[in-house]
């Protein structure tokens, strides 16, 4: 190749023309999986968020107009839909704080070696595969004084005079969805914090061991700063699903009885679904959203934090 073959080569390659092809090619085969997202995510989202600004109401048939902010001058004077919110941050931090508890302390015990300890891993992640659906309605019979056990054992306990349904009870009524959710979530917490405490180097425990630490101080220094950072994010993912998870209420309790045990995504479930009002139902939602972006960009700040003294 000539000298003056190789300067047009590099002029060739050094034109703004090939060094745009070369800046756009990531993004070129990006592109059908950002369309596709765009396309099933963000225009129904987009086509709800206008909703909220809309009279969209199934049974009137001339419904369908602007109506601007109305739908949230009538959602601040909702005595319901504040019943609702109070039961969700209910419902949603003891669910969290016991499933993340509980999931804790089986992924301290699964990440022991012991005989059988695949099997019994394989026992525990299972109400993990079953669904929602299905886990609302064996629980609804477990707390059935007819059919379920659990009111014959709180009898048994002390803790009740006679068998009856807590889920008919306005005062209890949330505790039956609250359990259910539990025992569904535990295996979540446990998986996530089983992969996290298996990747904590050993010898950091052995030299900790070796300086006369104890099993709770390890546990204090050790443990829970490697698993801050997981601990953050994965009470941030749970805390966002079960805020917005309203299958096992709406299975047992149907938010009932007395609204006591209807949160604000049932709440959005019985409104475009039942009333059939998708532009007031599209205005809960779009406050629902706001409320989970600040918690959410709080936890991620958070972790940043935690991130940056690790």
């Amino acid at each position: 190749m000539t000298a003056s073959s190789s300067t047009a080569a590099a002029r060739r390659r050094r034109s703004p023309r090939n060094r745009f092809g070369a800046m756009a090619e990531p993004y070129l085969y990006s592109a059908p999986a950002v369309i596709l997202v765009a396309t099933v995510m963000l225009v129904p989202l987009v086509i709800g968020m206008t909703y909220a600004f809309r009279d969209i109401r199934l049974l009137n048939p001339f419904s369908g107009g602007f109506v601007g902010l109305a739908n949230f001058q009538k959602l601040a004077s909702d005595a319901d839909f504040f019943l609702a919110l109070k039961n969700t941050v209910f419902w949603t931090a003891t669910s969290v704080f016991f499933q993340f508890t509980l999931g804790l302390i089986l992924a301290l015990l699964l990440n022991r070696p012991f005989v059988g300890r695949g099997i019994v891993q394989a026992l525990v992640f299972l109400p993990w595969a079953v669904p929602s659906f299905l886990s609302g309605l064996d629980w609804a019979w477990l707390f059935n004084p007819v059919v379920g056990p659990i009111p014959h054992w709180l009898v048994a306990l002390g803790l009740m005079a006679e068998p009856v349904n807590i889920l008919s009870d306005p005062d209890h009524a949330m505790w039956g969805p609250i359990v259910a959710n539990v025992w569904w979530g535990i295996p979540f917490f446990a998986i996530t914090m089983l992969a996290a405490l298996q990747s904590i180097p050993r010898d950091i425990y052995e030299a900790a061991a070796i300086d006369g630490a104890g099993a709770i101080e390890r546990f204090r220094s050790i443990t829970l700063p490697f698993l801050a950072p997981t601990i953050a994010i994965a009470v941030l993912l749970r805390t966002v699903w079960i805020a917005n998870f309203a299958d096992l209420i709406v299975v047992m309790t149907k938010g009932g009885p007395a609204d006591q045990t209807q949160i604000v995504a049932s709440y959005i479930f019985t409104t475009a679904f039942r009333r059939l009002d998708f532009g007031y139902a599209s205005a809960i939602a779009m406050v629902l959203l706001v409320l989970l972006m600040i918690y959410s960009l709080l936890i991620v700040i958070l972790r940043q934090t935690l991130l940056a003294r690790s």
